[in-house]
């Protein structure tokens, strides 16, 4: 089992940058594969970015793609979310979840394991 703790949340204008953390404790975290998951008022949970095992592989959604940047530190059990030229629309609660999977999925069913959450509001 692992535990998930998010951190950086915060407000900032449109264009700018923010980069979160989640701080992995309990088991191995180079164990888990990570995702980075958001969620908007009366909207689902939407996969934002994943990153597997070792770090070697990152995916992400077409609506971050080329702003945003997943990566991990497994010495430190860290994962992070660096996010650049924000947008009004990237405005949520942002989760990080780990998973024993070994490629990272879009399903947020598929992570067993969730951080609390952090919220990102960006401003116009």
């Amino acid at each position: 089992q692992v535990q998930l703790v998010e951190s950086g949340g915060g407000l900032v204008q449109a264009g700018g940058s923010l980069r979160l953390s989640c701080a992995a404790s309990g088991r191995t975290f180079s164990s888990y594969r990570m995702g980075w998951f958001r969620q908007a008022p009366d909207k689902g949970r939407e996969f934002v970015a994943g990153i597997n095992r070792s770090g070697g592989n990152t995916y992400y959604a077409d609506s971050v793609k080329g702003r945003f940047t997943i990566s991990r530190d497994n010495a430190k059990n860290a994962g992070y979310l660096q996010m650049n030229s924000l947008k009004p629309e990237d405005t949520a609660v942002y989760y990080c979840a780990a998973d024993r999977g070994v490629i990272p999925t879009t399903n947020p069913n598929t992570y067993d394991y969730w951080g609390q959450g952090t919220q990102i509001t960006v401003s116009s």
